[in-house]
């Protein structure tokens, strides 16, 4: 992959005939997933502000379905699982034509989440998911977090491979765990989900490189830093106490003045290629070598359309140096 600060040409034109997202398969197995998939936090109606409403949310699930997006990543834990039965919803028929990957272990205690992969609670959620989903296997299972409650990973691992024994689950994955789980699990899993974004490339010196070693997939997550390389905040935003993000330092006055410049770059980069800041950002994410999908958050369709056309960047001949060139511009 070209390297090295290439300059962005100063106007490109895309094809008009470069149609749905680009499939890729998850090393290993035999899913087939788009390359931008659209993760399902939202949907479950909390800690995203005071807009979020559930028909917006199923109109994005439709509308990520109609542009090709064929991989969808929910979880217990977002809404106490309303974001699975919206889901359902929202994709009727056609659930059973997609991927949708969702997660174990956490759970909401008080007011605080907290993450629990003893192999009873592994199992509950598991029957728990498949009854919300309205489905007899899940697609892909991923531990969401690192156990708190000191059970060992191998004890959950355990719990998870013989419940994909007994037909409950097809594929395995970690998420936000580290280079060493998946090192040492590499053989009993299909991914590993870790953040990834322009302002956030931990990921490609830690997880990426371990997966890639293990022939294990990467889900990116987080790739527009929780809209903040969406473009759409020109100055600094207020968010209502609803609004995690408003406890996000990300978006706090500091910090916000020192990405501002970067995310001004892209804003403009964007404008010389012909597609949304958010695009170009989602793009970059899955260009890198190694990730097999970006996933990325939406509340309205309309967010969803400006996303996807990441796929009209990865689908350019030059897609490799222009990526690169704002990667390293940024």
């Amino acid at each position: 992959m070209a390297r090295g600060g290439r300059s962005v040409p100063a106007r490109l034109v895309f094809p008009q005939d470069v149609g749905g997202v680009e499939r890729r398969r998850i090393p290993g197995t035999e899913l087939e997933v788009s390359a931008v998939g659209l993760g399902c936090w939202a949907l479950g109606g909390e800690h995203w502000g005071d807009d979020v409403d559930p028909e917006e949310g199923k109109a994005a699930v439709r509308a990520a379905l109609e542009a090709g997006v064929t991989l969808f990543d929910t979880a217990p834990l977002y809404g106490a699982g309303r974001a699975d039965r919206l889901l359902r919803e929202a994709l009727g028929p056609h659930l059973r034509e997609v991927v949708v990957a969702t997660k174990v272990g956490a759970r909401m205690e008080g007011a605080h989440a907290i993450s629990d992969l003893s192999p009873a609670h592994v199992r509950a959620d598991v029957e728990a998911s498949l009854r919300r989903l309205g489905v007899e296997r899940l697609d892909l299972l991923q531990a969401h977090w690192p156990c708190e409650r000191g059970t060992p990973l191998a004890d959950t691992m355990e719990a998870l491979v013989r419940l994909r024994e007994e037909g409950k689950v097809r594929h395995l994955g970690l998420c936000n765990h580290g280079p060493e789980a998946i090192e040492a699990w590499a053989d009993a899993l299909a991914v590993a989900q870790a953040p990834l974004s322009l302002i956030r490339r931990e990921g490609l010196s830690d997880v990426v490189p371990a997966a890639r070693r293990g022939g294990v997939g990467v889900l990116a997550y987080e790739p527009l830093a929780r809209g903040l390389l969406s473009g759409k905040f020109r100055a600094l935003p207020r968010f209502p106490e609803s609004d995690m993000r408003r406890r996000d330092p990300r978006f706090w006055a500091s910090r916000f003045g020192q990405l501002a410049p970067s995310v001004g770059r892209l804003r403009a980069m964007a404008a010389r290629v012909g597609v949304p800041p958010a695009a170009l950002a989602v793009a970059w994410v899955a260009s890198r070598p190694g990730v097999t999908a970006a996933l990325v958050g939406a509340k309205r369709p309309a967010q969803v359309r400006e996303n996807v056309q990441a796929s009209r960047l990865l689908a350019r001949p030059d897609a490799a140096t222009l990526l690169d060139a704002v990667g390293t511009r940024f």
